[in-house]
């Protein structure tokens, strides 16, 4: 790699990961925004964290600095963090306070863009504002989606219980700004909450993002994947191009190279790698969908395209990576027996000692994580 992509790969990793120590000691201090490594704080910090696999959402907040998985669930039971679809129209894990603007950018958006799939499935616009003024009596407690849907047929609302119906007419429910998905019902069962706060207004058509909307997002964003720029943000976001140019211009950030930006808090210190000690490597493991892989237009200075397909590999599908400095190293997974758990990595090629040192680290912290017991396993190349 050139020096400029070696910079900028260290950049964006200190970005992404170098706002705590890789594996600080447990805090006593409690959960909540205000503490560096609180699951409120880190998704805010990362700009969201793409939740649509919860195993994988709670593995993206540990590799950003949430100490344990059980965290995560406390957060959402204490309604400081929910998951809605938002960018790009995917779950995404949020804090609370972010859900109304994030709403006001992608909600009407989102409702236009599955309006299509809805009339196909039957689900009218009449049939959707019937269920969405239901919401108020029908969740009184959390409801996993089975649950929620049966108590809707139950009121009249005419809607198939299989099939794809009942996952669209909650998305439409959720883009409108009447609930969100907070903590689990039951063990892999997401539950259903009303959104707080006032009850939002009829629907309307998208127009064009508010100025401060869209500035709010390009900060957030070049905060956790600068240097990046607007055809970055516009993939990660799923919003026009030009309204991303106009969303980076509104930020008023510096430019750290051409055409990128980079919040200059996110400076990583001199010497040492992002985040790591000095000599080090800042190793992560991070989880399937992690927002690093997700979050650039183009992805070749991170993950070299002779193994693209062994991360992206197709269908959507994005794998657990390996990173070491930036770069994507190669892919994991878990293999469990007798309550404890094999993290077994399948490098591209030989791993340096330094970066071993660091895998090493990481499978501990996943294990403490996780509350398992953990061994590595490196496969050969």
């Amino acid at each position: 790699m050139t020096t400029d992509e070696t910079r900028l790969l260290r950049r964006r990793m200190h970005a992404q990961f170098g706002h705590v120590g890789p594996h600080e000691a447990p805090s006593d201090a409690p959960e909540g925004a205000g503490r560096p490594g609180g699951v409120a704080a880190v998704a805010g910090r990362a700009a969201g964290i793409q939740a649509q696999d919860a195993a994988a959402a709670r593995l993206g907040l540990r590799a950003r600095g949430v100490e344990a998985a059980a965290e995560v669930d406390a957060a959402y039971r204490s309604g400081r963090v929910v998951a809605s679809w938002l960018m790009r129209g995917t779950l995404h894990l949020v804090p609370a306070e972010d859900l109304p603007w994030l709403l006001r950018l992608f909600g009407a958006r989102n409702l236009a863009a599955g309006a299509g799939r809805r009339r196909q499935l039957g689900l009218t616009d009449e049939i959707c504002e019937r269920a969405v003024a239901l919401l108020p009596e029908v969740l009184v407690a959390p409801l996993s989606r089975s649950d929620l849907i049966a108590a809707l047929i139950g009121r009249g609302v005419e809607v198939d219980p299989s099939g794809q119906a009942p996952a669209h007419l909650v998305g439409y429910a959720a883009a409108r700004g009447l609930l969100c998905r907070g903590a689990e019902v039951a063990p892999r069962e997401p539950g259903y909450v009303l959104r707080p706060g006032p009850p939002p207004g009829p629907p309307e058509p998208p127009g064009p993002p508010e100025e401060a909307d869209l500035a709010a997002l390009a900060v957030r964003y070049l905060a956790a994947f600068g240097p990046a720029g607007a055809a970055d943000l516009a993939a990660w976001s799923g919003l026009p191009l030009m309204a991303c140019r106009r969303a980076v211009a509104a930020a008023g950030l510096p430019e750290v190279a051409p055409g990128l930006f980079a919040d200059p808090g996110a400076e990583p210190p001199a010497g040492g790698p992002a985040g790591g000690s000095e000599g080090g490597r800042l190793v992560r493991l991070l989880g399937a969908y992690d927002n690093y892989l997700l979050g650039y237009r183009d992805r070749t200075v991170m993950l070299d395209p002779a193994f693209a397909r062994r991360i992206n590999a197709g269908g959507g599908v994005v794998h657990p990576a390996l990173v070491a400095d930036g770069r994507v190293l190669g892919r994991w997974g878990t293999e469990r027996a007798r309550g404890a758990v094999t993290v077994l990595v399948e490098p591209f090629g030989p791993l340096p000692g330094a970066v071993r040192e660091g895998l090493r680290a990481e499978v501990a912290a996943v294990g403490r994580f996780l509350d398992v017991a953990t061994e590595l396993r490196i496969a050969r190349p």
